[in-house]
C-alpha cells in the first residue's frame, strides 16, 4: 500500500512527518512525502500576530480532501477545533512532554530575569501566564521556525524566549533548554506535545492503515482538552491553557483562561472516566464560562 503524506516544510513539520513515515515503513507500507506551504509558512517572517487559527493547516486539510495526498500529520496545537466535513482525526500518537522551556543565555531561571527583562514569545498565551506571575516583564513578540527564535536569542534582542520543550527535544535543541517551567507557573496549549494524523473520512484503507499509531490514552487526553477549548470559541490565540493526563482509572483535566494582561486568572480542575473525555472537557469550560472566562477571552480581540 501507497501512501501519499502532506507536510509543512518547516523543520519541525519535517520531522513530524519523517517520525510517521519512518513507523509506516517499518509496517511495510510505502510513503511519498509531499511538501506544502501554508498562509503561516509565509507570514512567520511578517511582524505583527498571527491571524487566527488554521494559519497552519487549512491548505493541508483543502489537498488531503481533494484527494492530492491521502493523510497529514500536524501538531495538535496548531490543529482548530472545528470539524472539517470529511475529514476526521485517525491516530494521536503517544505525547511528548507538554511542559513550556525557558532560553536564556544569561540568566539561569525565570526568576533570575532582572526587573524589566526582555522575554520573547508569540504566544498569547505564555504572554498572560508570566505577566500573571511576574508582572515587571517587558514581553515582545518573536517569530519564525524554532531555529529563527535561537538566533534571535543569541543575537541579544531577548533576554530570554519560551518555547515548547517537545519541539526542542524533536529537533534535537534540548541542549539550549534553561528551564523547564513548573506546570503550575505555566499550563500547556491544548495538544501541545502531541501530533494528529488525519485523513479522509470516507478513506477505510488508509483510516485502517494509520490505526497502528494511535495511542489510546494521549487521544483521550487530548480529546477532553479540544472540548474544552471548543467550548470556550477561544481558538489557538487566546489565552487558554488546558492539560489532561490519566492518573490510575482517571482522567484528569485543568482548564486556565487569563485576561492578556495577565491581572485575572480563572483555573477549573475536574475528573472522569477516559470514557467521557469529551464531556469532561465540556464540563471543564462550562464552569470556567460561569466564572466569567467569555469576558477575559473578549478582553484579546479588542
Amino acid at each position: 500500500m501507497q501512501l501519499r503524506l502532506g507536510t509543512r516544510a518547516s523543520l519541525l513539520a519535517q520531522w513530524q512527518a519523517n517520525w510517521v513515515t519512518a513507523q509506516l515503513r517499518q509496517r511495510g507500507l510505502e510513503i511519498e512525502l509531499i511538501q506544502i506551504t501554508t498562509r503561516g509558512d509565509q507570514q512567520q517572517t511578517t511582524a505583527g500576530p498571527m491571524v487566527g487559527t488554521g494559519i497552519f493547516t487549512k491548505e493541508i486539510q483543502r489537498e488531503l480532501l481533494e484527494g492530492r495526498i491521502d493523510l497529514a500529520v500536524h501538531s495538535l496545537k496548531d490543529l482548530p477545533t472545528e470539524v472539517v466535513p470529511g475529514l476526521v482525526l485517525t491516530s494521536v500518537p503517544e505525547r511528548a512532554p507538554v511542559a513550556d522551556a525557558f532560553l536564556s543565555d544569561r540568566f539561569d531561571s525565570l526568576e533570575r530575569l532582572p526587573l524589566g527583562a526582555v522575554v520573547g514569545t508569540g504566544s498569547l498565551r505564555r504572554r498572560a501566564q508570566l505577566l500573571n506571575h511576574r508582572h515587571d516583564l517587558e514581553m515582545r513578540d518573536i517569530r519564525g521556525n524554532v531555529d529563527t527564535r535561537l538566533r534571535k536569542l543569541r543575537e541579544e534582542h531577548y533576554q530570554a524566549i519560551i518555547l515548547a520543550q517537545a519541539g526542542l527535544d524533536r529537533l534535537g535543541l534540548t541542549k539550549h533548554i534553561t528551564q523547564i517551567l513548573p506546570l503550575g507557573l505555566m499550563l500547556p496549549a491544548v495538544g501541545q506535545g502531541a501530533l494528529g494524523i488525519e485523513a479522509r473520512s470516507d478513506d477505510t484503507a488508509t483510516r485502517d492503515a494509520l490505526a497502528c499509531l494511535d495511542h489510546p490514552p494521549t487521544h483521550c487526553a487530548v480529546k477532553a482538552e479540544r472540548a474544552m477549548l471548543a467550548v470556550l470559541h477561544g481558538g489557538c490565540m487566546a489565552p487558554i491553557a488546558g492539560w489532561a493526563r490519566i492518573e490510575g482509572e482517571q482522567l484528569i483535566l485543568t482548564g486556565r483562561v487569563l485576561n492578556p494582561a495577565g491581572t485575572r486568572k480563572l483555573e477549573v480542575t475536574q475528573s472522569s472516566t477516559a470514557d467521557d473525555a469529551e464531556s469532561l472537557g465540556r464540563s471543564v469550560a462550562n464552569v470556567l464560562l460561569e466564572q466569567g472566562a467569555a469576558e477575559l477571552i473578549a478582553e484579546c480581540r479588542g
